[in-house]
């Protein structure tokens, strides 16, 4: 959908049911011809763990979650797209409604529970995308079944059978939906986890990256066990960070604000930008990170890279902007990179990783 489309639609898009929603705009993808955008400037290439992105710009998991509409998004402009969560047998998440607007907040609130059509459905659109050819990065964000007895056996499983068709596999430890599944954060399962999947990588013989996505709502503590066990694997990636189960002062949709599930679009900006700016500082170029989080406006975005995101990510924001954000995004980036004489975005990250680091982590 153009930009001028989806200002027209606007309306009755914010009319209607926010799951039914984007259930039509999944359909939309899937059957309206889009036209190939054109070629990204040369200065938004960049390069993270041994992967060529046109851009740094891309979706977010949660959106395509079954692999359906992965090339229409390239056409939007994104330079990478991460698909799924996908859980190893189809599951039908959490009864509906499930999903909210907070329209004044430009927030949503989304309990789904990891509703996924399972690992078969999804390798098997994987594998024909991956003939086709992707028309950019592509990840795969994975996660355990609600009733799974050995939930890192679930990750161990998705591994061995997606690696093959992803550029990155991001192991999704972080969903606030799932009851549980945040205990991998703690060291003991962390190590754990990370020992079983990397070795089940290299038995594959794929060369898809390993990412790990973090929650928002972690002491400085948990931070600390987290990016040691992650640096002690030599892992390729993270990703700051997942919604929140918090409630930040201020929130004016107060009626939907009380529902439960995930927080995610403009209020989780700042807690997931100092989030960010601290694994930063303790990664200290062991690997790249990818910050998502709020992001709904250029100036977001080079805010996002300054705290130490060499790629970024979003998805709330497209509710309530469209596809229009993309094109907003890399002008600003570009803009960014004219102010300060560099010539491609490395020499932006990290950058203000030390201010931001120190800020309130509320919103």
């Amino acid at each position: 959908m153009s930009s001028l489309g989806f200002s027209l639609l606007r309306p009755v898009i914010g009319a209607i049911d926010a799951e039914t929603a984007h259930t039509l705009a999944i359909r939309a993808l899937e059957t309206l011809p889009l036209p190939r955008g054109k070629p990204d400037d040369a200065r938004l290439r960049t390069t993270m763990a041994g992967l060529d992105f046109a851009n740094p710009v891309g979706l977010a998991a949660g959106f395509d979650k079954d692999a359906r509409v992965a090339n229409p998004l390239f056409r939007l402009g994104f330079g990478f797209v991460e698909v799924g969560g996908v859980t190893v047998k189809p599951q039908p998440g959490n009864p509906r409604p499930r999903v909210f607007r907070l329209k004044q907040d430009g927030a949503v609130i989304n309990r789904y529970g990891l509703n996924s059509e399972g690992v078969d459905a999804v390798a098997k659109r994987l594998a024909t995308l991956r003939q086709q050819g992707a028309g950019g990065i592509l990840g795969v964000n994975l996660g355990a079944n609600k009733d799974a007895v050995d939930r890192i056996g679930d990750y161990v499983t998705l591994t061995q059978r997606l690696s093959p068709y992803a550029d990155f596999l991001t192991l999704n430890i972080s969903s606030p939906n799932t009851p549980g599944l945040r205990d991998l954060q703690g060291r003991a399962f962390l190590d754990a986890l990370l020992n079983r999947v990397l070795s089940a990588r290299a038995q594959s013989g794929a060369t898809a990256r390993v990412m790990l996505k973090i929650a928002p709502d972690l002491d400085d503590a948990q931070l600390d066990d987290i990016i040691a066990v992650a640096r002690s694997h030599d892992i390729d990636g993270m990703i700051v960070s997942n919604t929140t189960i918090a409630r930040p002062q201020g929130l004016r949709d107060t009626a939907v604000a009380g529902e439960a599930g995930g927080l995610s679009g403009k209020p989780l900006f700042r807690p997931s930008t100092v989030l960010l700016a601290k694994c930063f500082l303790r990664v200290e170029g062991a690997f790249p990170l990818i910050g998502v989080g709020g992001i709904a406006s250029g100036e977001d975005a080079v805010a996002k890279i300054a705290a130490g995101a060499s790629l970024i990510q979003l998805y709330s924001a497209l509710t309530y902007h469209g596809p229009g954000l993309i094109g907003e995004i890399k002008t600003a980036i570009l803009a960014a990179l004219a102010r300060e004489g560099a010539e491609d975005i490395s020499a932006l990250v990290g950058r203000s990783a030390k201010i931001w680091s120190q800020a309130e982590d509320v919103a």
